[in-house]
């Protein structure tokens, strides 16, 4: 099934989230999907990535040789990455060392062999004249998180479980996006307190 990769697809604030975010409903296994199922996706996210992370990534295009070959990896990196993070919210921002084994080595995966070099000051991601393979890219952004007070501002969305980077001023927002969860919360409880109230009436 061909995905559209719409700007809602990007709320995670970085490349990272947004492809730990790819797996839907995480952690409920009758709804739960894999946007990546189909390795022809990940090309495709890429291009879109492309646009919606154009700031983070300075400009730089971002490369797929063969998404099938890079699977293995961008999987890895995609579900290291989800794990650590995810722990990490629900830790109260500590990273646990035994998340940090698989993560590392995920991540030195998706950057063996990218001739590239990356973290300059205004080029996190290295020279954006020349493109970046998707898995070192990847890598650099589960990176960057690890820095910067980040981790204190990783939160999970209370409608959708996605993870994401909330950079509001006083790092207040609940949702991943306002006008697709929020909305969806807010109807939801506008749903039962209408029905209570109906239920009130009848008694």
């Amino acid at each position: 099934m061909t995905v559209s990769w719409t700007p809602h697809r990007f709320q995670g604030g970085v490349l990272a989230l947004d492809a730990a975010n790819t797996v839907v409903l995480r952690g409920d296994p009758e709804r739960s999907f894999d946007r990546f199922a189909d390795p022809a996706e990940i090309a495709r996210f890429a291009e879109a990535a492309g646009t919606f992370r154009v700031d983070e990534l300075g400009g730089r295009r971002l490369a797929v040789a063969d998404p099938h070959r890079i699977a293995p990896v961008v999987l890895a990196i995609r579900e290291a990455t989800d794990r650590l993070y995810r722990n990490a919210v629900k830790a109260g921002g500590a990273v646990a060392a035994a998340d940090m084994e698989p993560f590392l080595r995920a991540c030195a995966d998706g950057l063996a062999g990218a001739d590239t070099a990356f973290g300059a000051p205004g080029r996190p991601f290295g020279d954006a004249d020349t493109p970046i393979a998707l898995e070192a890219a990847l890598a650099v952004s589960a990176l960057s998180l690890l820095s910067g007070g980040s981790l204190a501002r990783l939160k999970l969305c209370r409608t959708c479980n996605w993870l994401f980077l909330d950079r509001s001023r006083n790092a207040s927002r609940l949702w991943c996006d306002m006008a697709v969860c929020g909305n969806r919360q807010k109807a939801s409880r506008h749903y039962r307190r209408r029905k209570a109230a109906l239920e009130d009436e009848d008694a």
